[in-house]
């Protein structure tokens, strides 16, 4: 199994939280798995929900790219994305009703982020993918949630003949909680007395996985990136990847 790994990242990304009230949006914490295929879709000139018809069951992008597995590594220190709160004007006239038509927006963008995105090439359109990706020819303009937010890819990468984790230790990327249970007792970390130490730290969000098929809606689980041990695994596409150990989902 081949694998085609790339750096994504942004001076800022914004990706909306459906759950906000009128004047305030929030963001996800890290990227997920629809926005992600977004970005491949905008690389492969998918059309996405502007162009959605009412006999569509889901945007294009979605469509064909849904099957694909994906496998996400944050690169901001542990997992952690910095945020900031930005306000800005909206005064499009019709966007308040409010005297003037002038409606203060405000959303929270991710600062900074960075991820490896690592893609399993099993199928005719991951290959296409593929080719567009290490050729840089991309039809449309990849951005991190919305068009304010510019994506950068870079380091595109193959990885050839990818071997399945045989003996599960720790996993080095973004992860769904339910099929591990963890050891959390620092010194299960330590093979030897002479080892030093180390913390233990854990990011866990609940993030987008899939879009519900009646009002593609967002179905979300709870998703782990940590240096826990794993005692137990109930899932089996784990690859090695460049020495990490990465969860394709």
């Amino acid at each position: 199994m081949d694998v085609l790994k790339f750096t994504l990242k942004g001076r800022t990304a914004f990706f909306k939280k459906p759950d906000v009230n009128t004047y305030f949006y929030f963001t996800y914490g890290n990227i997920h798995k629809i926005a992600l295929l977004g970005i491949l879709g905008a690389v492969l000139g998918l059309k996405g929900y502007n162009d959605q018809n009412k006999e569509d069951i889901y945007p294009e992008f979605y469509e064909k790219l849904k099957d694909i597995n994906v496998g996400i590594v944050p690169l901001n220190d542990k997992g952690y994305i910095p945020k900031k709160v930005q306000t800005f004007n909206n005064s499009v006239g019709y966007a308040s009703k409010e005297q003037g038509g002038n409606l203060i927006v405000k959303e929270q963008w991710l600062e900074d982020p960075k991820w490896e995105i690592y893609i399993l090439l099993n199928g005719d359109i991951e290959n296409q993918l593929k080719d567009r990706m290490i050729n840089y020819n991309f039809k449309f303009l990849p951005y991190l949630g919305k068009n304010d937010h510019i994506a950068n890819i870079e380091n595109i990468e193959l990885i050839k003949d990818v071997k399945k984790v045989g003996k599960l230790k720790k996993l080095n990327s973004l992860y769904i909680k339910d099929y591990f249970s963890f050891s959390e007792n620092t010194f299960d970390f330590h093979e030897d007395e002479d080892d030093e130490l180390e913390d233990i730290w854990k990011y866990e969000e609940m993030l987008p996985i899939s879009l519900e098929e009646q009002t593609n809606k967002y179905e979300l689980k709870s998703f782990v990136y940590s240096n826990l041990l794993i005692k137990s695994s109930s899932y089996d596409l784990i690859y090695e990847c460049n020495n990490k150990s990465i969860f394709f989902f």
